[in-house]
Parts: structure tokens; C-alpha cells; sequence
């Protein structure tokens, strides 16, 4: 489980093919690398990556022909910058919102608008997953926590701070660059629970009304 805070902005060292559609992903990363070990969860850009190892501020792990394509891990390459986050730790404070790095797709940057203290970035989201994202609630780019500011069919807004942009991926992205979007995990729990107690009642019918001839004294 993850926040969505980046703690480092780290950099793929490499990308190498491995048996059928996978990959090992190798990230510098001094940070996060600072007490990792083999078995570890790190998030990079929002994906969460089990370290099979680490040395000299740099870790890799095996990423899944699933994860490629589901994701927009499969479009990194040596050089590219990634947001990187170690696994919360309980009894930390929850500074953004549960992250579980698990990918729900992947969306499109569709332009960016400046000003004076902020910039407002929209983002293409994919029409499934648009009923999951609300205003003011909370959805996580490319590992980012963030809160959305407007909402549409088929995109979304949100607001990014003059740290967000410095110290994340989100401050370089250019328009047509694909993000990975995780959305909220409690709407996708609400939705299940709802849709399970309709089905029910569905099955269950109309009550049947008991009738019958009554007397008069």
C-alpha cells in the first residue's frame, strides 16, 4: 500500500527482455534503494514493483507482459525519469490518499494551461473508468496523488503545485504522453457492494400480498 507522495524522482538505468512478453526494469533510485531489500514493494510511476535486488542506489525488478500492457511502464527506456515510492509504513502520517499501485489504465495528457502559482494539467481517461472519477475526489497519475478539479466524460483536470512540478515526472510531461491512472479504491469497492445488493433485491421479486374475503357482522 502507498500514499501517492513521491519520494524521490528516480531514472531507468535499463530495460531488458526476459523469457516470453516480460521485462527486468532496472531504476537509480539512492533514496528508496537507502533500505531495500529482495521481496520489497516499490512504486515506480504508480506501478507496484516487488525489488529482486539492490546495490549501489539502484534496484531492479521483474515486470509482467500484463503489467507492460496495462500500463505505461512498457514505453519506458534508459534515461526516463520515474516517480519512486517506498511502501507506506504503519503508524505514518497518510499524507495523500490508499494507493495500491495496481493500475486501473492508462490515460493521455491532453493539455496543459499555466499560471501565476499553479498550472492546470487535463488528462483523456478511459470511458470505464471515467464513472470512478469525481470531483474534488482523489485519483493517482503516474504514482502521484492528486485531487480532481473538473471533471468531463471522457477527461479529467486536476491542479499541480510548483512542487508537484518540480519534483515529479508531471512537471515534464509533454501533450500526448501516456500516464498511469489508479482510481480510487473505495469507489470501486461501493460500486461492487451496491451492484451485489441490487442483484439481490432483483432476485428476490415483489413481495407477494396476502389477500382474502373478510365478513361483515
Amino acid at each position: 500500500m502507498f500514499t501517492g507522495i513521491v519520494e524521490e524522482l528516480g531514472e531507468v538505468v535499463a530495460v531488458t527482455s526476459t523469457a516470453g512478453d516480460s521485462a527486468l526494469v532496472a531504476v537509480r533510485g539512492p533514496l528508496v534503494t537507502s533500505d531495500a531489500r529482495h521481496g520489497d514493494s516499490i512504486a515506480v510511476n504508480g506501478v507496484c514493483l516487488t525489488v529482486v535486488e539492490a546495490a549501489d542506489g539502484v534496484f531492479t525488478a521483474d515486470v509482467m507482459g500484463e503489467t507492460l500492457r496495462r500500463s505505461a511502464l512498457g514505453a519506458l527506456r534508459p534515461g526516463d525519469p520515474v516517480n519512486l515510492e517506498r511502501a507506506a509504513a504503519l503508524g505514518s502520517r497518510l499524507g495523500g490518499h490508499l494507493v495500491q499501485g495496481h493500475v486501473d489504465g492508462v490515460g493521455e495528457l491532453i493539455s496543459r494551461e499555466p499560471a501565476e502559482q499553479w498550472e492546470t494539467v487535463r488528462f483523456r481517461l478511459p470511458a470505464a473508468l471515467s464513472r470512478y472519477v469525481v470531483e474534488k475526489g482523489s485519483i493517482t497519475i503516474d504514482g502521484v496523488s492528486l485531487t480532481v478539479a473538473e471533471v468531463g466524460a471522457d477527461e479529467f483536470a486536476v491542479g499541480l503545485i510548483p512542487t508537484t512540478l518540480k519534483l515529479t515526472t508531471l512537471g515534464a510531461k509533454d501533450v500526448g504522453d501516456p500516464v498511469n491512472l489508479e482510481v480510487d479504491v473505495l469507489a470501486k469497492y461501493v460500486e461492487r457492494l451496491l451492484g451485489a445488493r441490487l442483484a439481490d433485491t432483483a432476485t428476490a421479486g415483489t413481495p407477494e400480498v396476502a389477500t382474502g374475503t373478510g365478513g361483515v357482522a
